[in-house]
Formats: structure tokens, C-alpha cells, sequence
């Protein structure tokens, strides 16, 4: 399994196109959630994921400050059902935080999570900001990491 990061500019059509069908996958088919994945902004964000046998196992979008929230953010996480509780989401997100804050030099830090998964970000310092409320009618809470998350994972 290998690790990739990359801009939308450096991610080859293969690539692109695995990680379009892998989050349509996840996000609309999986979670029946019908609504636009293609939001324009993928050409703005880094793109982190995991590929095993040319398929993209887990993934999330990440943002510079002022692109999606006044704060730096990360987004369409997800881990393929098959590769689940196997700690490859805690990597995802630890290579995320260690990308945002060493490379970016990002300071603070919001998401909109699912509901469910409160504990999880918890778990890496973030802090609900907000009540639970539906979007696209999956319970989600807006969440913020503000300084270092201090469990950085060694390359």
C-alpha cells in the first residue's frame, strides 16, 4: 500500500478518476446520499490517499485557510468498508494534521464531521463548535483544532 499526496494538477486521469468513483462510491451509493460531488472544489485542494492494488483504500481533501472556512480544513474522509477498523483512518487524519501544520503551517483547523464520528476527531484535540444539524440529512457538528496536534506520526 502506498501513500500519496498531491494537487489536483499533479494527480494523473487513473488517479482522478479512482478517486471520483471511490468517493461516489462512499458517499452517495454507500451512504445514500444523493447530491453533487463534483462541488468545483477539488482544483483548490490537496488530495491525500492510500492505494492498494490500484484502488484508492482511504482518502480525504485538504484546504488552505480562506478556501472553504476562514480556517484551514480537510474533507470526504473516508476508508473503503473492507479496510475499516484497522487504524488506517487515524493514519489518514495524523498525515493530514502533520501535513497542514508542518508544511502548510496551518494554526487552526475546521471540519464538519458526522455526528457519529465526534469522538474520533475528539480523539486528535478537536472541539465541537456547534450543535448537531442535518446536511444532505446525515447528522453532522462543525469541529476546530486550534494549535499543534502533538501525536505526529514519524514518516
Amino acid at each position: 500500500m502506498s501513500w500519496n499526496l498531491k494537487r489536483f494538477e499533479d494527480l494523473s486521469i487513473d488517479e482522478l478518476y479512482k478517486i471520483l468513483q471511490a468517493r461516489m462510491s462512499v458517499f452517495v451509493i454507500e451512504q445514500k446520499c444523493f447530491y453533487s460531488e463534483l462541488d468545483g472544489k477539488d482544483k483548490v485542494a490537496y488530495h491525500l490517499f492510500k492505494e492498494e492494488d490500484e484502488e484508492i483504500v482511504a482518502y480525504l481533501r485538504i484546504f488552505s485557510c480562506g478556501l472553504v472556512y476562514p480556517q484551514a480544513s480537510f474533507g470526504r474522509v473516508f476508508v473503503q468498508k473492507e479496510y475499516r477498523n484497522q487504524g488506517i483512518a487515524q493514519e489518514l487524519i495524523k498525515r493530514a494534521l502533520y501535513f497542514m501544520q508542518t508544511q502548510l503551517h496551518e494554526k487552526v483547523i475546521k471540519i464538519q464531521a458526522q455526528a457519529y464520528l465526534q469522538t474520533f476527531y475528539a480523539s486528535f484535540g478537536f472541539k465541537a463548535v456547534s450543535e448537531v444539524y442535518l446536511d444532505d440529512d446525515i447528522p453532522h457538528i462543525d469541529m476546530i483544532l486550534e494549535g499543534k496536534y502533538k501525536k505526529f506520526m514519524t514518516r
